[in-house]
């Protein structure tokens, strides 16, 4: 079974005429009561003028011979006010529902003798005058047998006030029998139409449901096919129609081109990386072979230097790939003030200015690396002095580090802060670094909720900005 309803397709189909069935059904249902209250409601009627007929005859004094009971063959019965059959159809051959069961006239009992009192009341408490008949009108639902022939009937009763024969109620039936087969027609109407506008809308649902699906299918192959070739310039097709499934179309293609940039810039990173490595790793081993070979001439310094920059190198690459993991720095308070003259003690030409609780939250080790990169940075292209602020600004807190060298050129200021990015070429790598520290500071900024941008220095140099948020 889950496998049968495993598609949209099939769930949408069921479900649609699921609901189309509960519709039909409570539609139907209230069709049915509607239409039976309807045609009680003229049997009613039609069993009330009756008896108003019969009622006006008594009110004017016909004889019992003379009344017109057997008018359309319908169940007619007048009884006194002691609840005796004084007349009745001459086919009246059984009948309920009236609270009568005589079909025969009953004779009256010996020494009755009627008092033709017409201020008598009956039993709904209505007042009569000879001549007069009642408003009001009793309703019941019965059987009778006319000539061998049983139906179900309306009963309606009148009561009439006469002059000799005092208070009597005519009763008078309207079959019933357009009632029954009006509502067993349009039942079976509905038992035959109903299945078969299911299967309509079923059908409908599931062609329509497939049209709509089939850019989904689409895009579906499309993406198993990307997965297969694992070439993620591939794009899915993104249909004309503006809806829902377009708009998942081009949100798919967004995800694979941020895919594909993500593993070019990967890629990019492993390539470089590699290169970079490289020259030290050569570096150290052609000092160990020569060493190994002719240990007077091993050069200690620049072995030292080399795995130095290995290690650093390592370091930086290692911390790259934790940010790009996801770490979240620590929510420790961080005094930037501090931390800013902690890491200028000891440099030359560098001056801080700060002011006094400046403080965000997160790492200090972290942020102190991005200071310690803006710091090597600023001293290696500066011509003479590097200056550090710490202020507030708002919410935030700021550092600056201001040099007084060549400046970064606007083309460039966001260039330089990607992963090994050197705008002198003319340096050296031991002079310039691996390009890693202000893709390492910008990446550590912007882990800790803040930013990190370039500007132009009031000394004409390099204008790094740090901010982060305050912390509360």
């Amino acid at each position: 079974m889950s496998r049968l309803f495993g598609s949209v397709r099939a769930r949408a189909t069921l479900g649609a005429t699921l609901v189309v069935a509960v519709a039909l059904v409570a539609a139907g249902t209230a069709v049915l009561l509607s239409l039976r209250s309807n045609l009680l409601g003229e049997a009613g009627t039609q069993a009330e003028r009756s008896a108003r007929e019969v009622a006006t005859e008594l009110a004017i004094g016909t004889p019992y011979g003379e009344l017109s009971l057997d008018v359309d063959d319908r169940p007619l019965q007048i009884v006194d006010e002691d609840g005796r059959l004084v007349a009745a159809s001459e086919d009246l051959e059984r009948i309920s529902g009236t609270g009568v069961d005589a079909v025969k006239p009953q004779p009256a009992p010996t020494g009755d003798a009627d008092d033709g009192d017409s201020d008598d009341d009956d039993d709904s408490g209505e007042s009569l005058e000879v001549g007069e008949i009642g408003e009001r009108t009793t309703v019941s639902d019965g059987s009778a047998t006319i000539d061998g022939d049983t139906e179900d009937y309306r009963f309606a009763a009148v009561p009439v006030e006469t002059d000799e024969q005092g208070r009597l109620t005519v009763w008078a039936g309207a079959p019933l029998s357009a009632e029954h087969g009006a509502v067993n027609t349009a039942l079976t109407v509905m038992l035959i139409g109903f299945p078969l506008l299911l299967v309509v809308v079923g059908w409908v649902t599931w062609l329509v449901t497939r049209r709509a699906l089939r850019p989904v299918e689409g895009i579906r192959r499309e993406m198993a096919a990307i997965t297969a070739s694992e070439d993620l310039a591939r794009r899915v097709p993104v249909p004309g129609t503006h809806d829902e499934v377009a708009r998942l179309a081009s949100t798919t293609n967004e995800t694979l081109a941020a895919l594909e940039s993500s593993v070019e810039r990967q890629r990019r990173f492993v390539a470089d990386a590699s290169h970079e490595l490289r020259s030290p790793i050569a570096s150290l081993r052609t000092q160990l072979e020569v060493a190994a070979a002719h240990p007077e001439l091993l050069d200690l310094d620049g072995a030292v230097e080399d795995t130095v920059r290995l290690q650093r190198l390592a370091a930086d690459l290692l911390l790259l790939a934790r940010l790009d993991a996801g770490e979240r720095p620590a929510e420790a308070r961080v005094d930037l003030a501090g931390l800013a003259r902690e890491e200028a003690g000891g440099r030359a030409g560098v001056r801080v200015r700060a002011e006094d609780d400046v403080t965000v939250a997160g790492s200090r080790g972290q942020l102190g690396r991005v200071l310690a990169n803006l710091l090597d940075n600023a001293q290696r292209h500066a011509r003479s002095a590097v200056e550090v602020s710490v202020r507030r600004d708002g919410e935030a807190a700021v550092v600056a580090v201001a040099d007084d060298g060549e400046g970064v050129p606007a083309a460039d200021r966001e260039r330089v802060f990607e992963r090994f990015v050197r705008l002198d070429a003319a340096r050296s790598r031991d002079d310039g670094g691996a390009g890693l520290g202000l893709a390492i500071a910008r990446d550590v900024a912007v882990r800790h909720g803040g930013t990190l941008t370039v500007h132009d220095a009031p000394a004409g140099g390099a204008l790094f900005e740090l901010r982060l948020p305050g912390a509360q």
